[in-house]
This record gives structure tokens, C-alpha cells and sequence, in this order.
């Protein structure tokens, strides 16, 4: 299979789902004439012109409130955020008015939007820039949260986010845009709400999303090499909806589960599936579930604290052995 950037999986699900479909149109700040602020849109407004590619005003509020009224009529927009942190300022038209639709009209009004864009710490922006919504969007009722970590994972869920009829809000990382990987060249989707066994193992599962997936990952070599303990890597991939079974299959398996996440600790989507688990196999453990969050602050400015804000390898494998 080819080898490509995650910026280019994405690029190559836009431009894909807007040649399937005459109603799949791209907006947001930048992405047109620029090429967007991460050059993920490169190339195509050239290709498809001003009607399918669309530069917005600086404000979030009126182009994510104007592209939510558009799915509403049947267009499928998919909705470039520079960073996810100035969602806020759109926050009643994405939380209040997009999740209620469908419900409120009794099925009638369907809101096929895709809102996507970098949701991370780690690039030293400071704490107004480097936010992690993806539990408070998962908390609502209506909502779909997807967290793709490889170019694989970001191209099919990306083709089949678009496709979908209800709300998917896409949580990217600025330091996954130049991570390459394989990508097949043909059709292909990934359904939401399946999760991905990155790496087998029998010993413990940890259970991650985002870039926490590749902490997990080098973790678990670094624990096979030094200590000869077999991690699997459970990859979400999707917040909601949510793979259960395949969750607690894992466990099930090894007995013991560490959930690693870039989010916050409080109310944090890692507090969601240590609930999950205790509930339905605390039979199964052998240990008390664990949790690695980014340390409950706003984001450090400082690079040097910035990076021991956020999970680290070094600190999955200590919490590990703490239980191993």
C-alpha cells in the first residue's frame, strides 16, 4: 500500500467523498486559497472551485451556525476548525442546536455536518489553544466524537463521518499531520464506534485514544524488552459511539487495564471507561483499573513542562509495574 501523511488521508477522504457526492462541501478559515492553516486542504479549492471549497469569515459562531442551517437543507458540510479551543464561541449552535435536531423534529430534520480540526496540547500555544473537548462533546445526547490517531484510521473514518446523518465531530493532533503510514489506495470506510486492537498482548490492556494510542505503543515495547510484560493496545478510535465489547473483551483477556488519554483526569473520557469496566467485569480483574490523564491544569506554556503535562512512555511504564 502506499505510504502517506495523515494530512494527506484526510485530504484524500475530502476530495474523494466531495467527487461521490455533489452536496459535500468544505469550509472554514483558510481552507481554500491558503490551503489550509495545516495544508490538509491543499489543492482543493483549485480542483473544485469557490462553490465547493468555501473561506469563511474569522468567526466560528456564524460559519459553524451557517454550515449546521446548511445540513439541515440536505448539504453535508465538513467544517474546518484552526484549533478545536475556538469552538467555544460556537458552543450553542454545535452542543444546543445540532444534537437536538433530529430528536426535536421527531426524525424529520436530519444535521449531517462534520466538524473537524486539531484538538491537543504539546505544541506550546498556550493554555487558549491546546483544549481536549472531545468528553464535554461525548456527554451529549445526539453527538458523534472520533479521535482517528493513523493516516489508515483518519482517511476511512473521515469517508464515513461525512456519510453519516447525524453530527461527527473530528478530534485531529497537530503532531499526527506529518506521521505517515499505510493507506490503500482503493475504497475503503471505517464504521464508527469499532474500536482497533493495536498490538496484542495477554498481560494488561491499555486502553487509550488520540495520540496517547502511539504513548501506549512505545510503552508496551519498552515493557516486552526490559520487564517481559505483553501489553495489548486498545485503540477507541471512536468516544461515541463507543465499542464496548471489544473494551471488555481485552480485559476480560488479561485481567488488568490502564486507561491512557491526553484529556484532563476530571470528568475525563478515562473516568467513563474505568466505570465501564468495573461495572461489567469486575469478576475478571485482577487489579484495580488505572487511569493516565494530562495533569489537571491548563496547558503549560513552558516546552520543557509542556511535555511532562501530557503522558509520556517513561510514565506508562511505571504505572504499569505498579500492577503487573
Amino acid at each position: 500500500m502506499p505510504v502517506i501523511t495523515y494530512r494527506e488521508a484526510i485530504r484524500h477522504a475530502l476530495d474523494e467523498e466531495l467527487a461521490r457526492d455533489e452536496n459535500v462541501v468544505v469550509m472554514g478559515e483558510e481552507v481554500a486559497q491558503y490551503d489550509g492553516a495545516y495544508k490538509v486542504t491543499e489543492g482543493l479549492w483549485k480542483k473544485w472551485g469557490d462553490k465547493r471549497v468555501v473561506d469563511t469569515p474569522i468567526s466560528e459562531a456564524g460559519f459553524i451556525g451557517m454550515g449546521i442551517g446548511a445540513s439541515m437543507l440536505g448539504v453535508r458540510p465538513v467544517m474546518e476548525l484552526m484549533f478545536w479551543s475556538f469552538a467555544y464561541v460556537a458552543w450553542d449552535q454545535m452542543i444546543n442546536n445540532a444534537a437536538s435536531v433530529r430528536y426535536m423534529s421527531g426524525g424529520k430534520i436530519n444535521c449531517p455536518i462534520v466538524i473537524r480540526g486539531p484538538a491537543n496540547g504539546g505544541t506550546n500555544v498556550g493554555a487558549t489553544h491546546s483544549h481536549t473537548p472531545e468528553n464535554f462533546i461525548a456527554n451529549t445526547p445526539g453527538l458523534k466524537v472520533i479521535c482517528p490517531v493513523t493516516p489508515y484510521d483518519a482517511k476511512g473514518l473521515m469517508k464515513s463521518a461525512i456519510r453519516d446523518n447525524d453530527p461527527v465531530y473530528v478530534m485531529e493532533n497537530t503532531l499526527l499531520y506529518g506521521m505517515s503510514g499505510e493507506v490503500p489506495e482503493g475504497e475503503y470506510t471505517i464504521p464508527l464506534g469499532v474500536a482497533d486492537v493495536k498490538r496484542t498482548g495477554s498481560d494488561i490492556s491499555l486502553i487509550c485514544h488520540g495520540r496517547a494510542v502511539l504513548t501506549c505503543l512505545e510503552a508496551a515495547e519498552i515493557l516486552a524488552a526490559q520487564h517481559g510484560i505483553d501489553c495489548e493496545v486498545v485503540d477507541l478510535r471512536s468516544i461515541r459511539p463507543l465499542d464496548e465489547e471489544t473494551i471488555l473483551e481485552s480485559v476480560r483477556k488479561t485481567h488488568k487495564a490502564i486507561y491512557v488519554e491526553e484529556n484532563k483526569p476530571f470528568c475525563g473520557v478515562g473516568a467513563q471507561i474505568a466505570s465501564l469496566i468495573q461495572d461489567k467485569c469486575f469478576d475478571d480483574l485482577d487489579a484495580p483499573v488505572l487511569r493516565i490523564s494530562a495533569v489537571d491544569a491548563p496547558a503549560i506554556y513552558s516546552p520543557p513542562l509542556e511535555k511532562l503535562q501530557l503522558p509520556y512512555p517513561d510514565q506508562v511504564v511505571a504505572k504499569v509495574l505498579e500492577i503487573a
